[in-house]
């Protein structure tokens, strides 16, 4: 029988723990020279990224630490959240649903006062605005009998099934006040000329119909978004509201300051300011008070429309009461707070989609809740 060969160090081809004779680096015990004993060099830097490991943890004071921090990834790239599958439909969508709302309201002080002119142009642009709001509405939702079906029930609990009643309900009324302007086009005589004057009556009550509705219809899509689990949205549910209602009247006050002549023009100049306000400080906090979920709302695209639109809202509104003689000035600072409302429903909605693309705003408020949470059992 031939020998059999010696196999030397049982556990590998070279016995991994520390030799006397193998030089040692000062201060790093049981470290083997790397170049002499590689074996024992990989035992070595095992044994420094534990030391390191728990040095760290030491440092951090969490004793009970195994797994490093997790990092902000997902499966395959993914995000944690599906984006939204709302087209830029939603968002024009918004502004004409405000525009309509705010306009019925002035129409109906405009009423009220006896102001002819600027009566009729905003009945007109709010049955315009409506129309326009229920065509991209429409057009979002891919075939028109899902509106239609969407009228077969109704769900307090739902922002959707209510807005879309609120949609159906302010559209007959303000689509019969536009339609009462034209009662003057009648005969004096006759049956025609009775419709002529009950048509007075008939479209003062629905426009003040429909300045009641208005107020839902320009706030209830704050309602639906923040009811959606896209961070940037549900976070700020307490200022959308505002932000929607303060972009809605100063876009309604920017339409009468562009139709109604200066003489008529000074309740318009008179919501501007507030309307602007509102708008603005509730949509500073929108991009301040929640954290690194009001990112998305000072980065890319939508921060730069909205840094545009809130230059654009103070330039209207101050334009409204400076050149509110001024037929021309009045005219370009109605239109500087249309555009103001309308970047600023586009950047609301691009920042809510561009929330969704991101784990780090979906994880990190979910860990400030668990902190939260946990900090506030201790103290029970």
């Amino acid at each position: 029988m031939s020998e059999q060969p010696q196999l030397k160090g049982f556990r590998g081809h070279e016995d991994p723990r520390p030799s006397q004779a193998t030089p040692r680096q000062p201060g790093v015990p049981g470290h083997d020279d790397v170049g002499t004993d590689p074996v024992g060099g990989q035992a070595a830097r095992m044994w420094e990224a534990g030391m390191g490991r728990r040095e760290r943890r030491r440092r951090r004071g969490d004793v009970n630490a195994v797994v490093p921090e997790a990092e902000f990834r997902s499966y395959y790239g993914r995000a944690v959240l599906k984006p939204p599958v709302w087209k830029h439909d939603i968002a024009y969508y918004l502004f004409t649903g405000g525009l309509a709302a705010g306009t019925s309201m002035l129409a109906a002080v405009a009423d009220l006062r006896g102001h002819t002119a600027a009566r009729r142009g905003l009945r007109t642009t709010s049955l315009a605005a409506v129309g326009a709001s229920a065509y991209f509405l429409i057009v979002d939702l891919g075939r028109p009998e899902r509106f239609y079906m969407m009228l077969r029930t109704a769900k307090p609990t739902s922002p959707m099934s209510v807005g879309t009643w609120i949609l159906s309900a302010f559209g007959p009324l303000s689509g019969a006040a536009a339609v009462a302007e034209l009662a003057w086009l009648l005969p004096e005589r006759g049956l025609p000329g009775l419709a002529r004057r009950v048509a007075a009556g008939v479209g003062r009550a629905a426009g003040l119909g429909a300045a009641v509705v208005g107020p839902l219809l320009a706030t209830y899509t704050a309602v639906l978004f923040a009811d959606t689990a896209v961070p940037s949205w549900h976070e700020p549910y307490r200022e959308l509201p505002f932000v929607f209602g303060g972009s809605a009247l100063a876009a309604s006050a920017g339409a009468a300051l562009v139709l109604a002549p200066a003489a008529q023009t000074r309740t318009a100049v008179r919501l501007a300011l507030p309307a602007a306000a509102t708008e603005l400080v509730a949509a500073h906090r929108m991009e301040h008070a929640h954290g690194v979920v009001s990112e998305p709302f000072q980065l890319g695209r939508p921060g730069k429309m909205l840094k545009a639109a809130r230059a654009l809202t103070v330039a209207g509104a101050v334009g409204a009461l400076v050149g509110r003689r001024s037929r021309v000035v009045a005219a370009v600072s109605g239109a500087s707070l249309l555009a103001g409302s309308l970047l600023t429903r586009i950047a609301v909605f691009e920042a809510g989609v561009d929330s969704t693309l991101d784990p780090r705003y979906v994880v990190v408020p979910q860990r400030e809740r668990l902190a939260a949470r946990g900090g506030r059992s201790q103290d029970t």
